[in-house]
């Protein structure tokens, strides 16, 4: 039989064990719980953050967007040989504030708009939507272009030729920094117009490891002594729009009386040493590159987040459109 205290102590160390047993399970309880508190504030943190950023970017865009100049109407540009008839269903910016677009708010490396003239966009959008889309508008001065190969072109030889100059373009934008580009093939084969002449084609591009590959679409229209170089910059996926738009864009621009190519006097003017083919492979440049509008926010919040930031691309041009009217009406009442 053992003695009272052995009896004592046994279950004294027993009661201690259950006790413990006990206690246990409130304290998992607690810690659990306090995982939870710690995940749901981790969360809110993260929440608090993307709207901050969120809001100093709409900050950012709208001042951006309010030191612009959207025109409409006859538009002369630089140089005086050639000229925009700008319709009400798209509006011009100048180059200073195209520059803004392609590096600001595209997102291309510095130097990208050097030589633009100015950027076409459709009425009621503005570059900041994640769909937007533009023209970039610049002049080559080479000399007359001959028109005499036009019809003599092999378009798939030319092609893998632009392949092969398009990856050593792409290694060299990886070196800088730039995420790689590769010409995927013709979105639409090269047309060209000699009524007109005015070339157009398009090509299919892929930028990094974007979702979306982009649409490159080119316009050329040859005058008296250079070329104007027209771009539309979109998605593949808004090939139908541009196809519904490329009429208007190809009637808007042309050249002035006396720098027209029917206006070409072989004595006294220079002739380019390349042709029609040289055009449609010029190498592609930066500035026909990524179309990135708001990109940083497209990575980081998703669907959300680009559908606000659409709203307020809209509210933008909303604004902006009726501070021009009311520009013209004050020009009118003059």
């Amino acid at each position: 039989m053992l003695p009272l205290t052995r009896i004592f102590c046994v279950f004294f160390i027993l009661g201690a064990v259950n006790a413990h047993g006990q206690d246990t399970a409130p304290s998992q309880e607690s810690n659990q719980a306090s995982s939870q508190d710690s995940s749901q504030t981790q969360a809110s943190i993260e929440q608090t953050q993307q709207e901050k950023e969120q809001q100093e970017y709409m900050l950012w865009a709208n001042a951006l967007w309010e030191s612009m100049t959207p025109q409409t109407g006859n538009i002369a540009l630089s140089g005086d040989v050639a000229e925009l008839n700008v319709p009400d269903n798209f509006y011009y910016l100048n180059a200073q504030d195209s520059r803004k677009v392609l590096e600001d708010i595209w997102g291309n490396p510095p130097g990208s708009a050097d030589g633009m003239l100015g950027m076409l966009f459709p009425a009621g959008a503005t570059p900041f939507e994640g769909d937007s889309w533009g023209v970039t508008i610049e002049y080559q001065q080479d000399g007359y272009v001959t028109d005499e190969d036009a019809d003599e072109i092999n378009y798939d030889d030319l092609l893998a030729q632009m392949q092969e100059d398009t990856q050593l373009s792409s290694e060299e934008r990886v070196t800088q920094g730039y995420e790689a580009i590769s010409l995927i093939g013709w979105a639409a084969e090269p047309y060209y117009d000699q009524a007109s002449n005015k070339l157009h084609w398009a090509k299919e591009l892929k930028f990094g490891d974007a979702p979306v590959n982009t649409l490159n679409y080119n316009i050329r229209v040859l005058g008296r002594k250079g070329v104007l170089v027209l771009n539309f910059i979109a998605g593949m996926d808004q090939l139908p729009l541009i196809n519904q738009n490329l009429d208007t864009v190809l009637t808007m621009a042309d050249f002035k009386e006396g720098s027209k190519y029917a206006d070409f006097n072989p004595e006294i003017d220079d002739v380019a040493a390349y042709g029609i083919g040289a055009l449609v492979a010029g190498k592609v440049l930066a500035k026909t590159g990524l179309i990135a509008a708001a990109l940083v926010f497209l990575k980081k919040f998703g669907v959300i987040i680009v559908l606000a930031l659409g709203a307020f691309a809209r509210r933008l041009y909303k604004g902006r459109k009726s501070k021009v009217q009311e520009s013209k009406a004050e020009e009118s009442t003059e």
